[in-house]
């Protein structure tokens, strides 16, 4: 199985955004330069089964645009697990009884969460210093997945380094 990780773009600024945090939208920035680095990634003929994002709408319109660019759209679905708070252990259990029989899967979501995430899967403790910018990406792969140290980091970059790639 190989997993993709991805952080939510630019969002709007915390402090003067007025509402819940879980409905704080991507910039218009933040919406262009995701868009640009989805075509990027479609360029490295990824393959994606199923697309698993927060349902936080920074989270959910980025996982939005990238669906959008692999054409995608109905392999899109929601997990409370990805949230912010959201519980690392139940995501693995979600995706080993719900989605087990997906081989590209990619997980947005929001930090520091996804960095605890990766650093557990790859060294079996969530306190390695992992870097996921907004817009970052990284891919790891699995022959079994569990929570805990089961996987290998095949590659993680950051958004410059999407753009620069292509």
């Amino acid at each position: 199985m190989d997993l993709y990780i991805l952080r939510h773009a630019i969002a709007g600024d915390s402090e003067s955004f007025n509402g819940p945090d879980s409905e704080r939208p991507l910039t218009k920035d933040g919406a262009k330069k995701m868009k640009h680095i989805a075509e990027e990634l479609k360029k490295l003929k990824l393959r994606f089964d199923i697309i698993l994002t927060s349902p936080f709408l920074r989270a959910k319109e980025t996982a939005a645009i990238v669906a959008k660019e692999f054409h995608c759209e109905n392999v899109l679905k929601f997990s409370s697990h990805l949230k912010v708070g959201g519980n690392p252990a139940a995501l693995i259990n979600e995706i080993n009884t719900t989605y087990k029989k997906f081989d590209n899967i990619v997980l947005v979501g929001h930090e520091p969460y996804l960095s605890a995430l990766i650093s557990m899967l790859i060294s079996g403790k969530k306190d390695l210093s992992i870097t996921m910018k907004k817009g970052g990406i990284c891919k790891l792969s699995t022959a079994s997945l569990v929570y805990g140290r089961c996987a290998t980091l095949e590659w993680l970059m950051a958004p410059a380094q999407v753009l620069k790639e292509n």
